[in-house]
């Protein structure tokens, strides 16, 4: 690692204690290893290449992971990339669970790395399903039935927004749930504004 590639957030963020310290130092290792450049995006390290992202280091409770940003369309032959959930259409992790596991998988691990970095200097896209595609939940359909605003005002919201309401309502199993979940929704999707905004 030369010093010109290290990014000070991403010094603080592996120094900081905690169960996947050594584990973060091992992944930035990996990663800088493969020639990419440090970053420090959504709280996380992450790894570009001429300002594409192409994989990002977190950690959860149970375990660490690299998440890669086009993993969709890598190649995966140890069959070691998940799916973080059935909604994330591009991304995929390899999940750790120690430091160790780490350093016995590092030379898959960099070969993971630049199979990614060919993804994505192949130029190719990841196909997201378009907003028609996700469930519409009805407590969402009749709402809009009822309010020409309403439905004005959901379909000038960009296709990432729209997503976002839908998941947000439809992940609730109840309908009492997804009720309360679209009427605290609808100031804002009347203001324009995103689930996050």
């Amino acid at each position: 690692m030369t010093e010109k590639t290290l990014n000070s957030k991403v010094d603080a963020y592996v120094s900081k204690p905690g169960q996947w310290q050594d584990a973060y130092k091992k992944l930035r290792t990996i990663a800088l290893d493969c020639d990419l450049s440090e970053d420090f995006k959504w709280g996380h390290p992450c790894y570009t290449l001429n300002d594409q992202n192409i994989v990002l280091i977190h950690g959860f409770k149970e375990y660490c992971a690299l998440l890669f940003f086009k993993g969709a369309l890598m190649q995966d032959p140890k069959g070691i990339l998940i799916q973080q959930t059935e909604n994330v259409q591009a991304g995929r992790q390899i999940r750790f669970t120690s430091a160790e596991e780490i350093a016995k998988m590092a030379s898959t691990l960099k070969a993971y790395i630049r199979e990614a970095i060919k993804v994505e200097q192949s130029g190719a896209q990841v196909e997201f399903k378009k907003t028609a595609e996700f469930a519409m939940p009805e407590e969402f359909l009749n709402r809009l039935e009822e309010s020409p605003e309403l439905q004005e005002a959901f379909a000038a919201l960009t296709p990432g927004r729209q997503r976002g309401y839908l998941l947000h309502f439809s992940s609730a199993k109840q309908a009492k749930t997804r009720e309360a979940r679209v009427n605290k929704c609808i100031p804002h999707i009347l203001k324009g504004k995103g689930l996050d905004d």
